[in-house]
């Protein structure tokens, strides 16, 4: 188990802060005395916490599917506050329908804003954390990055994606003391359904299936049963930013764990049934 250092006052760059998991990570680090840099494309929804904490917060206005915004809002967020020990890429909704319903605009809106725009954030914040010495990227995936469910195949495309950015990123980086962890929570209690879902127009032939039935209760909120709690997801997602070394993975909500630990045993047994497959292609000479 990595140790868990007594608490320090920190200073965070967290994106998406107008709801959800990126609001409720706001308050509490506000609360505990941090100094937070909340990005959201509608700053006016943190204007009782900028009330409130003065000076320890700045709000600062963001698309994330905007690369030279990214940059300057980064840049300004760490010449404000002199250091960032976090960056939290939050920015991000889900888009759902079928593969062939979804329009290319939906498309290019979901990876940029769940995908380019979490890599971008990156990017613009490492040449900070490089010459500062060191720091955290906390990236919000979802299981979703781990399993699948249909019609959600761009949402899963971004998170999968993005997943494996991180896993080669966090190699590149260990170097200059930055640690990266992938947060996949299971369903929470948010208003995602309600508010941060964008929603393809239903194909015909797609409805005849199983999947019309599917359709109809996903969005009356009936096929899944949210059961995570958006302030202790926030409280863990803190939590390991205290830990050293980071986690590579945190795995939140007991719905996320048993997904993911079903889809990883499969895809072991999977991987062990073509063992023999897999040695076969080996070139002559470099089987021993």
């Amino acid at each position: 188990m990595p140790a868990t250092a007594p608490q320090l006052h920190k200073t965070w760059f967290v994106t998406g802060t107008s709801s959800g998991i990126g609001r409720q990570l706001a308050e509490l680090l506000l609360v505990r005395g941090d100094r937070v840099a909340a990005t959201a494309r509608r700053t006016e929804t943190l204007a009782d916490l900028a009330a409130e904490h003065g000076d320890r917060l700045r709000v600062l206005s963001l698309d994330v599917t905007d690369t030279p915004a990214v940059r300057r809002v980064v840049d300004e967020a760490f010449a404000a506050f002199g250091r960032v020990d976090v960056v939290v890429n939050n920015a991000g909704y889900g888009l759902f329908g079928a593969a062939e319903e979804v329009t290319d605009e939906q498309i290019d809106r979901q990876l940029a804003t769940n995908l380019t725009g979490s890599i971008q954030v990156a990017r613009a914040a490492l040449p900070h954390l490089r010459r500062q010495g060191g720091g955290r990227i906390i990236q919000i995936s979802s299981i979703g990055g781990q399993v699948a469910f249909p019609l959600l195949s761009l949402y899963h495309a971004a998170k999968w994606g993005i997943e494996g950015f991180f896993e080669s990123l966090r190699q590149e980086v260990a170097p200059f003391g930055i640690q990266t962890t992938i947060v996949e929570p299971g369903a929470i209690r948010t208003a995602f359904i309600d508010r941060g879902l964008d929603q393809a127009a239903p194909l015909e032939a797609y409805e005849d299936t199983d999947l019309g039935e599917y359709r109809q209760a996903m969005l009356a909120g009936t096929a899944i049963d949210p059961i995570g709690d958006p302030a202790r997801v926030a409280r863990a997602v803190i939590d390991s930013a205290d830990s050293d070394p980071a986690p590579a993975r945190l795995v939140l909500g007991s719905d996320a764990y048993e997904m993911g630990r079903t889809a990883l045993a499969q895809r072991l047994a999977d991987l062990e049934a073509q063992r023999s497959v897999a040695y076969s292609t080996d070139a002559e000479d470099a089987r021993g």
